[in-house]
């Protein structure tokens, strides 16, 4: 019988998974069409959907992206991997809340195109829609605004692990050497895409706005006029999906118990 820890790191890696997945088609879809990745998760999943046995992958990637998005918000929370309560750690865990966020708005719209609700990747999916929705709350924009701060936090973090490299403490001295400067890659690349949005958002909110807000999609081409930047913001998604694939099968999960997932160094 699997007992609880096994499931949650079962859980973790099929999380890992789905993202790496989402974050491959969308830099390869940003590479080869730059129109069609306005779309951003919608896009992947419009692709998807068009494969075969494209529904049941769409509902296996609803389920991991739902499965990263507990996993973030509890580490968020409940500080389930011991950031701590100094500054470093608080932003830490500000920057798991803004990645738990961004990984809902994908699920929505993945779960979207596995109903059948949506067909085509018309717009930037359900995080513009959701975040137009809150927008029209009484002080809805005060949410957006504490959503996009979180997103400019969690882009200095991802930018600060990208020159660090501190992710490798979490990985296992088995996976390949590439790790490391595929990872750095990945999360500098993120801390761009991280940086628009949350700017985007503050914008929006300033101007109770919804059309201000840019999604995943929108936030890559608001670069295609960049030239080299898009080219090489797009392949650090790629690079960052790859890097996840990495991160589903070699991340080091302890043991799920009272205390939290206990600290684990490489030597």
């Amino acid at each position: 019988m699997v007992d609880k820890s096994e499931k949650f790191s079962w859980l973790v890696r099929v999380g890992f998974a789905a993202r790496g997945l989402t974050y491959i088609l969308l830099g390869y879809i940003a590479l080869g069409t730059r129109g069609d990745a306005k779309g951003g998760g919608s896009a992947v999943y419009d692709y998807i959907q068009d494969v075969p046995f494209g529904t049941p992958i769409l509902w296996a990637m609803t389920f991991g992206l739902l499965a990263y998005v507990a996993f973030r918000l509890m580490c968020a929370i409940s500080d389930l991997q011991h950031r701590g309560s100094d500054t470093s750690g608080v932003l830490k865990r500000v920057g798991d809340a803004a990645s738990a966020v961004a990984h809902l708005f994908l699920a929505y719209a993945c779960y979207q195109f596995a109903t059948g609700e949506k067909q085509s990747s018309a717009g930037d999916g359900g995080g513009e829609e959701m975040a137009g929705s809150i927008l029209q709350m009484e002080l809805g924009w005060i949410v957006i605004a504490a959503v996009g701060l979180g997103f400019l936090v969690g882009a200095f973090m991802q930018a600060k692990t990208a020159w660090s490299a501190h992710f490798m403490h979490r990985i296992s001295a088995r996976a390949p050497q590439v790790t490391k400067a595929i990872g750095r890659a990945g999360h500098a690349a993120r801390a761009v895409v991280f940086l628009l949005i949350g700017w985007s958002m503050l914008d929006g909110a300033w101007a109770e706005r919804g059309d201000r807000i840019q999604g995943l999609g929108e936030a890559i081409l608001s670069l295609r006029d960049m030239g080299t930047i898009y080219t090489l913001v797009a392949i650090g998604l790629i690079m960052f999906g790859i890097f996840s694939l990495f991160t589903a099968k070699y991340r080091i999960i302890p043991d799920f118990g009272p205390e939290g997932l206990k600290p684990h160094f490489r030597s």
